[in-house]
């Protein structure tokens, strides 16, 4: 009744699904700047809309000029935000992270030395 030979067919079921395919790291950091435009857009555009109550929500936020700023069109975060994050995730970081690991690796060359010399 099949048109596929039934050894093909138990074959392919025993594999399963194929895995989805990994982001490369620029891909990831892409698609991460890409959806965060585009939700903060929609987040914008839900605030000037009819629907949304702009005074229930300011009476609750901590920074009413900010956030009338932001839907206005101005940036959602500021430029000693943008200075913090890129001191703590940007490449001044994975700088100072490769120098720790370099660290690492020289104490234990000499570690390793120190141990030929005991024996």
């Amino acid at each position: 009744n099949c048109c596929c030979p039934p050894g093909r067919r138990v074959q392919s079921s025993k594999l399963g699904p194929t895995p989805p395919r990994l982001l490369t790291e620029e891909e990831y950091r892409l698609q991460g700047e890409v959806e965060t435009r585009k939700a903060l857009a929609e987040l914008r555009s839900f605030c000037q809309s009819p629907e949304f109550s702009a005074w229930s929500t300011v009476s609750r936020i901590q920074s009413p000029k900010r956030f009338a700023d932001f839907v206005g069109g101005a940036s959602h975060v500021t430029p000693n935000e943008v200075s913090v994050h890129e001191r703590e995730f940007g490449l001044e970081s994975l700088f100072i992270d490769e120098q720790l690991f370099e660290e690492d690796d020289d104490d234990e060359e000499e570690e390793n030395v120190d141990d030929s010399f005991a024996g």
